[in-house]
């Protein structure tokens, strides 16, 4: 759809705002999707989910690295008093299954950072939670407008930041 490309371009224009978070992005072996790697906005990189690991989390054909994942997250300095924006792609199935993502995200949410995220249209449970929050806008991206976007979300965010 494009929504992480999108995403690395709000990064890019807001860069003077020392963003930090994260997006994710396939992993491909031999032109077959394999899994999901996790990239710092700093550039650190770690694994999200692939078919080759084991562990008790699984979405469709992926299993998800949950300890990694949480490791991951504890380099990324949401919670520092000093980080005013933070990006999160995305809040999906996968993400879900970390207590300490959930948490995380809720304090961000409920603090006075700015939080720009992507999550799935037809989430439920923790995605519904955080989508009927009164405190949030909903941009829904689709293949006629994922290039317009872009502008709207910075309006949104030069407002306020």
């Amino acid at each position: 759809m494009g929504k992480t490309t999108l995403i690395k371009n709000i990064v890019e224009a807001l860069k003077d705002l020392h963003p930090v978070g994260f997006y994710t992005e396939e992993i491909r072996e031999e032109g077959t999707r394999k899994g999901f790697e996790l990239i710092s906005l700093d550039g650190r990189r770690g694994l999200l989910s692939h078919t080759d690991i084991q562990g008790p989390h699984r979405v469709g054909k992926y299993k998800v690295d949950v300890k990694g994942f949480e490791a991951f997250l504890g380099s990324i300095p949401l919670l520092t008093p000093s980080t005013r924006l933070v990006i999160i792609d995305e809040i999906g199935k996968m993400e879900c299954f970390s207590e300490r993502f959930k948490e995380c995200l809720i304090e961000c949410l409920n603090s006075e950072k700015w939080v720009l995220a992507t999550v799935a249209l037809k989430g439920s449970g923790f995605m519904e939670e955080v989508k009927r929050r009164h405190d949030i806008k909903l941009f829904e991206i689709t293949q006629r407008n994922r290039n317009s976007l872009l502008p709207d979300i910075l309006s949104e965010v030069e407002k306020d930041v």
